[in-house]
């Protein structure tokens, strides 16, 4: 079932989640072990990302450099097939331009309708460690309106192997909104342009990155009204866990804490007072969304749903 459906048959704020594959060398059962705990809110939809292998260049005896790849996560079609066997929940794959060439991003769309999956999440993606600046893949998409158009081809009944009649596709194609603007674009009204370009490319829904403040959601949500568009945005969460999060998140996600959280942090000496603050907060905010009627709140767990089980527990 598509997440627009979801939406539009829902009769109040709808609940979701995202989780991280896990790394090489983990089971299946390290993901079942933080879904399990969420199933009881019934989330309608679960986000499962998508990552690039990451490398390091080690210097062999002969002074060759050896390229070793050092993270690799298991495939996220495999693992949304596993979620709809064991929850019989829709899953919506991320796919990201970095790291793969179009073929690839075709092979993988036709695995995913294969198996039912009716959703995905075009993302551009972000560099890599080892890489200043975000390089796209050289047969791949530089920017996400790119693949996005490319989905949008292949549900039209586009496909790079245009001399084979092929079934058309039908996914409900995500996209990702910024309340306090993408690093990169020049300014709000710019970033406001290129989200409207991938809702004009077929864009249906916009998942927002995370934020703190409220009215920071409210005011984007009604500048993209302004702009002309009309799809659903659903506003992303993230609880704040740990003492390192409280300058890395503003830092790696180009985002700030309102006044009254930051105080409230600057209080904290343990990883614990942290999570208690960012609890507190997660509920804060998510009452709020909901008293706003927001379509869905979905909560960016990166596989631990220890603080957002006790979130959805005061909301759903």
């Amino acid at each position: 079932m598509k997440v627009t459906q979801h939406i539009k048959e829902a009769k109040d704020t709808l609940f979701s989640f995202e989780i991280l594959p896990p790394l090489k060398g983990k089971s299946i059962q390290s993901i079942y072990d933080g879904i399990d705990p969420m199933m009881e809110f019934k989330p309608k939809f679960v986000n499962v990302t998508y990552h690039r292998e990451e490398f390091i260049y080690k210097e062999r005896d002969n002074g060759l450099l050896e390229k070793i790849a050092t993270r690799k996560r298991p495939g996220t079609v495999g693992i949304c097939a596993a979620l709809i066997n064991k929850y019989d929940v829709d899953t919506v794959p991320h796919l990201i331009c970095g790291g793969f060439s179009k073929e690839e991003t075709e092979n993988a769309l036709i695995d995913l309708q294969f198996l039912g999956i009716d959703n995905v999440l075009a993302l551009r993606g972000d560099p890599i460690k080892t890489e200043p600046t975000f390089r796209p893949h050289k047969d791949g998409h530089k920017f996400a309106v790119d693949l996005i158009n490319q989905v949008t081809d292949m549900n039209d009944g586009k496909y790079m192997l245009d001399d084979v009649d092929l079934e058309p596709t039908a996914f409900c194609i995500g996209a990702a909104g910024y309340p306090e603007k993408h690093f990169e674009a020049m300014n709000k009204q710019t970033d406001l342009k290129y989200l409207k370009d991938k809702v004009d490319a077929g864009a249906e829904y916009i998942v927002t990155q995370m934020f703190f403040d409220n009215q920071k959601y409210f005011d984007f949500v009604e500048s993209c009204r302004k702009a002309g568009i009309d799809v659903p945005i659903i506003p992303g969460l993230k609880p704040v866990k740990t003492l390192n999060h409280i300058s890395f998140l503003p830092k790696f996600f180009h985002i700030d804490f309102p006044e009254a959280l930051s105080k409230e942090l600057l209080k904290c000496r343990t990883n614990e007072d942290v999570e208690k603050v960012g609890i507190e907060w997660g509920i804060h905010q998510s009452k709020e969304l909901k008293a706003a009627k927001v379509p869905c709140i979905h909560y960016y767990t990166m596989s631990n749903s220890s603080q957002v089980k006790s979130i959805a527990k005061e909301i759903f």
